[in-house]
């Protein structure tokens, strides 16, 4: 994906996983790539975790992390996000905020986005009530998308079928087979995210590439009943 594409845009609904996913993308980026990693932060809404709660860590590891200070309920845009977008030395990952009202925030860049060196990845997480069918799925993305002003064409799909910190393999094997139902007949998925422990099985589960997944925010693991209100 590295030797056509620069700019990455993570999307999703809240509390799809969006975040850790983006950020664990940009991690292994910054291993094998020698440009500059750029990490924007771009969520304007008010959610219990946001990529910036890692950014220690984020900066540690060489990945240069752009954010804005919310104060109260003010929304702030992050700056240079289209002169990183535009620069061609640079590797762009955006973390934008779940559902259509934190999408907004890309929506003036889709010109950029809309091109054929940036990819425009929503995740999907089976194990959250939301996407617990085809048609919710497709009513948030086509939400998100339409505010966002990404070309379908441009999509890609990445299954995190995980239900937190304490996910086990026969949980992403199910989550795996439900994403696998629902959105193969419409669409490929590009790739998979698992937990670092369980990637190897994972992907031998998938047959797609599978990104190795630490949690670095402090999200809990879904209940029980929360697991049984999806599969209702």
């Amino acid at each position: 994906m590295l030797e056509q594409k620069k700019n990455y845009v993570f999307l999703g609904e809240a509390g799809s996983g969006k975040s850790e996913v983006a950020m664990n993308f940009a991690l292994q980026v910054r291993e094998i790539s020698d440009r500059p990693v750029h990490f924007f932060d771009m969520d304007m809404t008010k959610p219990l975790f946001r990529s910036r709660d890692a950014v220690a860590r984020m900066e540690k590891a060489g990945i240069l992390f752009h954010y804005e200070k919310q104060f109260a309920d003010a929304p702030t845009m992050v700056g240079g996000v289209r002169v990183r977008l535009k620069d061609p030395d640079s590797i762009v990952i955006m973390d934008v905020g779940g559902d259509y009202i934190g999408a907004r925030a890309v929506g003036g860049f889709s010109e950029i986005l809309n091109m054929e060196t940036s990819a425009v990845i929503y995740v999907v997480n089976v194990y959250r009530p939301w996407s617990s069918d085809i048609n919710a799925i497709d009513r948030t993305m086509g939400e998100i998308l339409g505010v966002a002003h990404i070309l379908p064409e441009q999509l890609l799909i990445a299954a995190n079928p995980n239900v937190g910190e304490n996910t086990v393999q026969e949980e992403f094997e199910e989550g795996w087979k439900k994403t696998e139902k629902l959105i193969r007949p419409y669409s490929d998925i590009a790739f998979a995210c698992a937990k670092k422990e369980l990637a190897e099985k994972a992907e031998a589960c998938c047959r797609v590439p599978v990104l190795p997944m630490n949690l670095y925010l402090p999200a809990g693991s879904m209940t029980g009943e929360q697991k049984g209100e999806m599969n209702g």
